[in-house]
């Protein structure tokens, strides 16, 4: 897998939520380089990206499993609990899961991760100005 960065955006729900409704107005459009998943905060982030969680990434890249029972098996986790982890990540956007039939396999979306994060008071629709 090529390395692919991803820029992770923390902003807390409610400036979240008002940026969200700019941007349904029209009152506010992304920049391009604007992180594309967002957390309400770091502690929201590092509870998804933990070293544990960290760990699995890595081995989903150098291993490319199949499935979530090749994964658990490489991993020693339990498919369930790798289920649930893996839809939080795909969630926010960290991870893709193939459907092929019954059988589930994840990919990684990117390898490098930068967080941008600000104490700003602005609205979303007010730094458009």
């Amino acid at each position: 897998m090529a390395r692919k960065a991803l820029k992770i955006g923390i902003m807390p729900l409610k400036d979240y939520q008002e940026r969200t409704i700019a941007i349904a107005r029209g009152e506010y459009r992304p920049r391009k380089d604007e992180p594309k998943i967002w957390f309400e905060s770091l502690k929201a982030l590092g509870e998804v990206m933990n070293n544990r969680n960290q760990e699995l990434l890595r081995v989903i890249v150098r291993h490319e499993p199949d499935s979530l029972k090749e994964l658990a098996e490489l991993t020693g986790r339990q498919v369930s609990n790798l289920s649930r982890t893996l839809s939080t990540m795909e969630r926010v956007g960290l991870v893709k899961l193939k459907r092929n039939g019954r059988k589930i396999s994840p990919e990684v979306v990117a390898t490098e991760f930068t967080v941008e994060f600000g104490i700003s008071t602005a609205s979303a629709a007010d730094s458009n100005k």
